[in-house]
């Protein structure tokens, strides 16, 4: 039986709105200022960068919120998950999780009500791109299904919380220089004693 999820909508969007607000609103009042022509004709900007969303970087901000690791799927994730600041908002929770093999950064938002975690979570902080449905454990753990928007496509998740001090490994492993090919052939990743091309 599927739990019944009350929905968050407009979880990401108000939360995460008020961060580009700022520089929307002057990218706006700017692009209605200036006549089409200007628009079109502006020194430096590339119009075709600006469909292009630049992936997310882990935020400071939620350095210090309690940690998860465990699995999406088949893939490892580490999520940083905390309460809101919000006296309007009691049960609101907001965060990122980053997955290991290829440092991927997505924001999650939503809400906790006891043990039960509905949230949203977004690529870019405005457009919604999974739904989450948890239950925290006694032991702290956080497990359930992650969704498309419509709710189809679940894919279950289960996080262990990470001890307090704990460096979560969730960003790529950055490999070592590559050594000097040698005579015999190239060394692979830095390795010297595995050889390929001989």
């Amino acid at each position: 039986m599927k739990p019944t999820r009350r929905s968050p909508r407009g979880a990401i969007a108000s939360w995460f709105a008020p961060m580009f607000a700022p520089g929307l609103a002057a990218t706006l009042a700017l692009a209605c200022a200036l006549p089409l022509t200007a628009q079109a004709q502006a020194p430096g900007v590339d119009s075709s960068a600006s469909s292009v969303a630049l992936p997310l970087k882990p935020n400071p901000e939620f350095a210090n919120f309690p940690s998860y690791s465990g699995m999406l799927g088949n893939r490892k994730i580490v999520m940083r998950l905390g309460a809101k600041n919000d006296k309007d908002d009691t049960g609101g929770v907001h965060g990122e999780y980053q997955f290991a093999d290829t440092g991927e950064v997505v924001l999650i938002a939503g809400d906790r009500d006891g043990t039960t975690l509905e949230a949203e979570d977004s690529h870019d902080g405005t457009h919604i791109a999974g739904n989450w449905v948890g239950t925290f454990g006694e032991d702290g753990t956080l497990s359930g299904d992650r969704m498309n928007p419509d709710d189809s496509n679940p894919v279950p998740f289960a996080l262990k919380p990470l001890a307090a001090g704990a460096t979560p490994s969730a960003a790529p492993q950055v490999m070592p220089p590559v050594s000097a090919p040698s005579a015999n052939g190239q060394a692979v990743n830095g390795v010297n004693n595995l050889i390929i091309g001989k």
